[in-house]
């Protein structure tokens, strides 16, 4: 009988010489970053551009130089239309930006610390934590901080779950990675099954809600909301930055990373923590939105390597212009109706998430 080898981190993050890589070429991440940064313009255009109320380019560019001060005559001659920019399609794009900014952050972090290319956010139970909390909102009917009470209850949800995880997982004051992931999954498990409880208990009217603020959406995006996210996605990712070397450091290893002289489990804690702070802001906004903490590191890192100082501030931007490009078919695919953001996120991820099974196995010596 042959015995049987579990490995905690893939091959891929065993050979120090890929853990720790010379940094890319100076041109690649400036190349890409600024390629991307041009996709997020065109993107921001287009989606201020699409909608029920035709607005021409003009029109936008003017209304944005207007606001910066200098007036061109170049403004929307109709007052709707100003008002359609500013209080439904730009706030709209903005929270696009901050929430995938915040999830491909997090899915970074994720796959730091796991050592592991599938890992993403979810995997702590933040998306079903936050999940509870707004379906007890809905199904209870919970005011007490008005139209703020379900963003709120998806948020101290998704920590929750997150500290529940953590402390389970802990056990003479170190966090085994894999106790952790079981961890996970056994959270996830609980929350679906209460999420499932609250559905059968509330009416038609709760159902539908429950429904589609799990599938995800942007619908009704506000300034007030934007400037909650935005604060928690850039101090995050800055702070998420500070972790770069440690995070490349943990990928020889722990007891290599160790010698030279990174506390891991300090490390491990503030990367969940920062994780659980960004996820929940970013779904208890959005919904849940499925694989952009997954699909977007992967790709950058295919592209950059797994230097996580460069992985992470490309990703930020990557998420973003994932997000924004979901966000606008979800609105435009369909006349006079949207679909939701997590669905289309999702029909992207899925075949990709089983591609990069298929293709870690057949590193591992799995599928052929």
């Amino acid at each position: 009988m042959s015995a049987v080898h579990l490995e905690t981190r893939p091959a891929a993050f065993e050979d120090p010489s890929e853990a720790l890589p010379e940094p890319p070429k100076a041109w690649l991440p400036v190349a890409l970053v600024t390629g991307l940064t041009v996709a997020l313009i065109l993107l921001t255009m287009v989606s201020a551009l699409r909608g029920q109320l035709h607005i021409t380019p003009t029109e936008v560019l003017g209304s944005i130089l207007g606001r910066l001060g200098l007036d061109v005559g170049m403004a929307p001659s109709s007052t709707y239309a100003e008002a359609a920019l500013w209080t439904v399609r730009f706030p709209r794009v903005a929270l696009a930006l901050v929430v995938g900014a915040s999830l491909s952050v997090g899915g970074v972090l994720m796959q730091g610390v796991f050592g592991n290319p599938l890992a993403e956010p979810g995997v702590i139970g933040v998306s079903s934590g936050a999940a509870v909390g707004a379906c007890a909102v809905i199904v209870f009917g919970f005011a007490a901080l008005g139209p703020w009470t379900l963003v709120v209850a998806a948020f101290i949800g998704g920590l929750i779950a997150t500290l529940l995880a953590y402390r389970t997982a802990r056990r003479g004051g170190r966090t085994e990675v894999v106790t952790l992931v079981l961890t996970g999954v056994a959270i996830n498990a609980v929350c679906g099954a209460i999420v499932a409880l609250l559905v059968f208990l509330g009416d038609t009217a709760s159902r539908e809600e429950i429904i589609f603020w799990q599938l995800g959406s942007l619908n009704g995006a506000r300034w007030s909301e934007v400037a909650i996210v935005a604060p928690i996605a850039i101090i995050g990712t800055v702070l998420a930055l500070r972790l770069a070397r440690q995070l490349d450091l943990l990928s020889l290893g722990e007891r290599p990373a160790g010698h030279l002289g990174v506390d891991v489990e300090r490390l491990r804690r503030t990367a969940i923590v920062l994780v659980a702070v960004l996820t929940s802001a970013a779904v208890a906004f959005g919904g849940i939105i499925s694989f952009v903490g997954l699909v977007v590191p992967h790709l950058i890192r295919m592209v950059l390597g797994p230097g996580h100082r460069w992985l992470l501030l490309v990703s930020a931007v990557g998420g973003a212009v994932l997000l924004l490009a979901a966000d606008l078919l979800a609105r435009t695919l369909v006349a006079y109706a949207e679909l939701p953001i997590g669905m289309l996120t999702a029909l992207v991820g899925g075949p990709f998430f089983f591609w990069l099974i298929r293709r870690t196995s057949r590193g591992a010596g799995g599928w052929a």
